[in-house]
């Protein structure tokens, strides 16, 4: 399963109010395990930039200038984000502007269905407890110390974190047992389940240069070294 992390900085709160989008940050994660796969991109909002905004993100309306307008960059985003489910803090916030943003430049809305919304997760877990990123990474012990500001991508790595430990980890499905069609839980095992080997062997993975130099190794511990014992 493929789920994308992301975050938005923004110029204020309402783009009814002529608000944009200043920086977008995504992380990929497949099967909740990060690829190493992200998404970062600085947006001229074509406007200046408020005071507040700035206290939050420090993205000021001169460094913004030099960057494209979303126009020029709303279809890399859609290309990168593809069909994944979307993980956002405060999602109604995010998902707001980006389909204010999508729909001024003619794309297709982020549809509802597909979001998880952390805040949601984490005052359905801990009601009564702060929700806020920072007071997740708290509970959680996820190290935020390189947030000084807002900043997309930084949140969004930060998010995947808290992310994986709300769902209880970074294998929060592992079950050994099978599971039913329409179950709700693990079923016996076939007990004359066996394992059977790949359709394909894997590729191998060493190089020429790296064979050799295991080969001279192996050779320089003599004959009775146990790794001939094998070879």
């Amino acid at each position: 399963m493929r789920e994308i992390v992301l975050d938005t900085e923004t110029t204020g709160f309402e783009p009814s109010e002529g608000h944009r989008i200043v920086e977008i940050g995504a992380v990929e994660l497949f099967n909740h395990m990060p690829t190493g796969r992200t998404y970062h991109q600085y947006i001229n909002p074509e406007r200046d930039m408020p005071a507040e905004a700035f206290a939050v993100h420090g993205l000021s309306e001169e460094f913004l200038r030099g960057h494209p307008v979303f126009r020029a960059v709303g279809q890399s985003f859609i290309d990168f984000v593809g069909d994944a489910r979307l993980v956002i803090h405060n999602a109604a916030f995010d998902i707001k502007f980006l389909n204010f943003e999508l729909g001024r430049i003619g794309l297709t809305h982020l549809d509802w269905g597909r979001v998880v919304d952390t805040l949601a997760m984490a005052r359905r877990k801990f009601p009564g407890s702060p929700a806020s990123l920072d007071a997740l990474c708290r509970r959680f012990g996820v190290d935020n110390s390189a947030r000084e500001k807002h900043g997309a991508l930084l949140d969004s790595e930060i998010l995947a974190e808290v992310y994986l430990e709300l769902i209880g980890g970074r294998q929060p499905d592992l079950v050994l047992a099978p599971v039913a069609s329409g179950s709700k839980g693990p079923v016996a095992s076939d007990p004359d389940w066996r394992p059977r080997p790949r359709p394909q062997p894997l590729p191998a993975r060493l190089t020429e240069s790296e064979l050799t130099a295991h080969t001279a190794f192996v050779d320089a511990m003599g004959d009775q070294a146990i790794w001939k014992r094998y070879s």
